[in-house]
Parts: structure tokens; C-alpha cells; sequence
């Protein structure tokens, strides 16, 4: 693990949070050019019956990718993403996920993300996405 996020800056953060109660308890950091993250579904994120809610595979995709943008000092937005999923994940299923910069130009950077069974290494969902980068 080389860097993660300070704790301020994400006191709130609906993915990664260690203080929001609501948080999905993310674990985050940059590892080179690649983002790394873990995330366990937990039984009240199915969608249905102890299947994680495919919703939330997204967000843990497109939270790792945004990482991958905010460990390296740039902030930027979701623009587009296309998910393509692989099979179910069971809640209380340790995944681990993956980010890295495809492309980038000007404000537009394309990013690609998958998620992995820990147990098994099968991939379970994985994505391309286009942020865009903000001026501030």
C-alpha cells in the first residue's frame, strides 16, 4: 500500500467512510498506477435475497476509479460509465477491486475498473468509465 485518503477529507463519504454510519466501509489506496480496494456486501446491501444489489457493485466501482483520480490530486465526476456483470455476489462476499487509467485528454479521462471474488478470483463485474476533470 503506498498512499490512502486522509480521514477529513472523506468524514462523510458515503463509500469510504470510517465515521458515517451509512458508509459501505471501503478500504482504498494507490498502488502505483493502479487504485486498490476491498469492500465485504453486507446482508442489508441485497438486492434480493442475499444477493448483493447490483447497485452497490457499481458504486464500489466507480468509487475506486474516482480514487484512482483523487490519490492523484485531480477531482473529477462520473460523466458516463458502462457496467457489464459477470454473475451474482452473495453478501458477505470480500471482493477486491481494481482501477486504472485507460486514456486521457484535457478534462476527459477514460478510467477501467473490475471487481474480484477474493475467494476465487473470478471476476464479478467490471466497467469503463469517463470522468470529467474539474478546474478547481
Amino acid at each position: 500500500m503506498s498512499e490512502t485518503r486522509d480521514e477529513a477529507s472523506t468524514a462523510y463519504c458515503f463509500a469510504c467512510s470510517r465515521t458515517n454510519p451509512l458508509s459501505l466501509g471501503m478500504k482504498l489506496w494507490l498502488d502505483g498506477e493502479r487504485c486498490h480496494g476491498r469492500f465485504t456486501p453486507a446482508e442489508e446491501h441485497c438486492g434480493w435475497s442475499g444477493v448483493t444489489h447490483g447497485g452497490l457493485l457499481f458504486t464500489a466501482l466507480d468509487e475506486t476509479m474516482a480514487n484512482w483520480l483523487w490519490l492523484q490530486s485531480m477531482r473529477g465526476f462520473t460523466a458516463r460509465c458502462e457496467v457489464r456483470y459477470r454473475e451474482p455476489v452473495p453478501t458477505g462476499t470480500a471482493l477486491e477491486l481494481e482501477a486504472w487509467k485507460i486514456d486521457g485528454r484535457r478534462r476527459l479521462v477514460t478510467l477501467g475498473a473490475e471487481a474480484r471474488r477474493a475467494d476465487t478470483g473470478a471476476v464479478v463485474a467490471e466497467c469503463e468509465a469517463h470522468f470529467m476533470i474539474s478546474a478547481d
